[in-house]
């Protein structure tokens, strides 16, 4: 009899299952659903429904309607390989899947661009996720 704990669901029913309603919707709308269930590792910095609340409604239909805009952004949010948050103390940036850097503060607390980072290390079997208060736009 095999005591093995299933795997983790990956990152995107990992997100869905933990309420990241917006965020769930967003990769939904961006045709990036089943990117972010491929193998990976990958490393997800996650808004929290808050974080997408803080964009003003239209803007945030705006990007919804132009899948090419939310791509981008929702790209921005994703740094290949698996970065723990032991690692992330260790780094000033991140190379992101859309191709920007992200600038990395850990003087007070854990801040990626300035968004605060609330939870981290959810792991899941194609990556990590870490939890943020802020939507992180691309320059």
């Amino acid at each position: 009899m095999s005591h093995a704990k299933p795997a983790a669901q990956d990152i995107v029913d990992t997100a869905v299952g933990a309420g990241f309603n917006t965020l769930a919707a967003a990769l939904t709308a961006a045709d990036l659903v089943n990117t972010l269930k491929g193998d990976g590792p990958f490393t997800v910095f996650a808004p929290t429904d808050e974080a997408f609340a803080k964009i003003p409604a239209d803007t945030l239909q705006g990007l919804l309607a132009d899948k090419e805009a939310l791509r981008k952004i929702l790209l921005y949010h994703v740094v290949a390989g698996k970065v723990e948050a032991k690692d992330v103390v260790t780094l000033s940036s991140a190379t992101t899947a859309q191709g920007s850097n992200v600038m990395i503060d850990t003087s007070n607390g854990v801040k990626v661009n300035g968004a605060n980072v609330l939870k981290t290390d959810i792991m899941t079997s194609n990556g990590i996720i870490h939890v943020i208060d802020t939507v992180l736009i691309p320059k």
